[in-house]
Order: C-alpha cells, then sequence, then structure tokens
C-alpha cells in the first residue's frame, strides 16, 4: 500500500493535469482491499489530481469475497461500480476453471449488493470451452437476465502459454479449444443481448442503454489512462510503458524514489494500428477523419487494403466511418490486423 501510494505520488505528472474520470481497481484480487486502504488509495488520487464529481470508481471482486460484511464496508467508500468475475452459474465448470467460489455464491453475491443498492454492477461470464453445451450457456445468459445486471463483459475461453490448461492440452488430457463451437456460442450472446435490449458497445461488452463502462469505453477510444502498480501499463497517446512485473523488485525500486517502467514511444504507424485495433471493436467505428489526422491519406491506403471485408460483408461504411457487421465481430482481431499500416 505503501509503495503504491509512492507511485500514484511519482506519477502525478503522468496524465498532464487531465480531469480523472475513472478509477479501476483491478488486476489479481482487489476485492481484498478493505474499506481503509481503498480511501487511501482514492484519496491520494483526489489530492494530486482533479477527479470528476461523477467519476466511474470500479472494483473487481470475487462473488465469495463479497459478503455481507464486505459490502458494508464497501458502501462507506467511494467505489460506485463493482465488477463481479462470475464466469459461470454451473459448479462443474467453475471447478473445471479453478475458481473457488460456487454457483449459488455467485448468483447471492449479486443480490445483496443490489440490497446493499449497489445498482452498477457488471459481471462476466466465459464461453467457448469443452464442458459448456449449448443449453448450460443459454442458462447462464437467462440467469444473468434474471438478475436485472446493466451490464456484461464476456469472453471467449482463451488457452494462454505455460498455463495449466496449456499443459493439459499439451498432454492429451484435456480437449481443445472448439473455434466452431466458440462462434456459435458468440452468435447466440449477441443475439440474447439484442433482444434483452444491451447494446453491443465493444466486441466483448454489453450493457443496458446508459450503462456504458466509462472505463472500457475510454480505453477503446483511445484516451490516456495511467495504470499503477506491478505488470501496470500507461498511454498517453504518443508513448506506451508498463512496470516491471516483479512484487519485490517493484517495493524495491519504489523505496529509491523510481518507477520501474519501461516506456515505448509509439511511431506513426503505430498509432495508426492502435486506433485501428482499437476503434474497429466498438460500436462507434473507425473514424477516417481521424486516421489522416494521425497521418496524411491513410484512409486510402486502408479502404484499398479493406476492398475484400466490404465485399463479403464483414465490414461497412457509412459516412465516414467504418463498422464491423455481425458476422465481421466473429473475425475482429483477424480484419484488424490485416488492416494494420
Amino acid at each position: 500500500m505503501q509503495t503504491l501510494v509512492k507511485e500514484i505520488q511519482l506519477q502525478k505528472g503522468y496524465l498532464d493535469g487531465e480531469t480523472i474520470e475513472t478509477i479501476y481497481f483491478g488486476g489479481g484480487t482487489p476485492s481484498v482491499l478493505n474499506a481503509d486502504e481503498i480511501n487511501l488509495l482514492v484519496g491520494t488520487i483526489t489530492n494530486l489530481h482533479t477527479v470528476s464529481s461523477n467519476a466511474e470508481i470500479t472494483l473487481e471482486a470475487n462473488p465469495d469475497d463479497l459478503n455481507k460484511e464486505k459490502l458494508s464496508a464497501l458502501v462507506k467508500t467511494n467505489v460506485n461500480r463493482l465488477s463481479i468475475g462470475i464466469q459461470s452459474f454451473f459448479d462443474d465448470d467453475l471447478k473445471w476453471m479453478n475458481r473457488v467460489h460456487q454457483a449459488d455464491e455467485a448468483e447471492s453475491s449479486v443480490k445483496r449488493a443490489q440490497d446493499m443498492g449497489i445498482e452498477n454492477i457488471t459481471v462476466d461470464l466465459i464461453y467457448g470451452y469443452p464442458l459448456l453445451s449449448d443449453q448450460k450457456w443459454k442458462h447462464n445468459l437467462e440467469k444473468v437476465f434474471a438478475l436485472s445486471i446493466p451490464h456484461v463483459s464476456s469472453y471467449s475461453m482463451t488457452v494462454e502459454p505455460r498455463t495449466a490448461l496449456a499443459s493439459f492440452i499439451k498432454n492429451k488430457k484435456q480437449a481443445t479449444m472448439d473455434d466452431q463451437q466458440s462462434a456459435a456460442q458468440f452468435l447466440t450472446l449477441m443475439d440474447a443481448m439484442q433482444q434483452q435490449g444491451f447494446e453491443h458497445y465493444e466486441i466483448s461488452n454489453f450493457c443496458k442503454p446508459g450503462h456504458y463502462s466509462k472505463h472500457n469505453s475510454n480505453y477503446w477510444k483511445g484516451v490516456k489512462y495511467l495504470g499503477i502498480g506491478p505488470s501496470a501499463h500507461s498511454f498517453n497517446g504518443e508513448t506506451r510503458q508498463w512496470n516491471i512485473a516483479s512484487n519485490a523488485k517493484y517495493i524495491q525500486s519504489l523505496e529509491k524514489a523510481i518507477v520501474p517502467a519501461e516506456t515505448e514511444v509509439l511511431s506513426e504507424a503505430d498509432r495508426l494500428n492502435e486506433y485501428v485495433m482499437t476503434s474497429l471493436r466498438t460500436m462507434w467505428g473507425l473514424d477516417l477523419n481521424k486516421l489522416d489526422n494521425i497521418a496524411a491519406l491513410a484512409s486510402s491506403q486502408l479502404n484499398k487494403a479493406a476492398e475484400r471485408y466490404f465485399l463479403n460483408e464483414w465490414i461497412e461504411q457509412r459516412g465516414q466511418t467504418i463498422y464491423l457487421t455481425q458476422t465481421g465481430k466473429l473475425y475482429a482481431d483477424h480484419i484488424a490486423s490485416e488492416l494494420f499500416f
């Protein structure tokens, strides 16, 4: 905690005096923080920066952490939004994912938070893994709708290198992920969300009107952000920086008043590609005028590269903005990479 406060102080100038619109406690399990610790960090930020009066302050939490005592303490802090890592409402699936909570805890944690007056809630759901039948996936979605949750982030199961899951698949102790299953369940997700009045504002994010995550939206719109803590990433439009991953080395460095970060200066191509990658994922689309503001004639070059995706109706253009179609959303990463400069 002392080191986090020290870094916030040392990084004061990174955002160049801009008003803070969002504060996000994420990465790992920030719900281990108690109310005093949350207040210390928010207070440190407030003392050093101008924080918007309606700033969105989100805390990621595991369902099993959100007992009545914890929630009673949280409502006395400035946290006004919860991101609950539910993942599934089936115990077998949660066990397979090595999650410590059970399905009934997932449901009850949401209800307890709502009973405490915390209505601004988002939950995470995962699809596209061997245990998840289409019927179970529909049940998970119906459960979310029944709980009146206004925001959902949903991701396809991915296999990261050097993880237990990667090892199990390599040694044939676990089935590989099925791309066709993942695509079909993503289509089910999009259809169900639309029927329930959710807006699909970013590939993995859905919300009821007016319940966009400011934090997520700002990221995809290219707004500057500052990350605090080990492995935290920051971006100011011109450079990207990332902190050392080691907790011990992070603390040792900051005890010497040195922020242990590496910095990369973004080239013109980097900035173009960054904008292509982030903007295409959103309902607001890729503004060709913004491309040309980064580099002259960039829009012409992109339009030429995009011809085949217009032809197969993966993307469409309205005015000066390019959007992914419903089918195109299945190939968002591929399309973006093919349009890179």
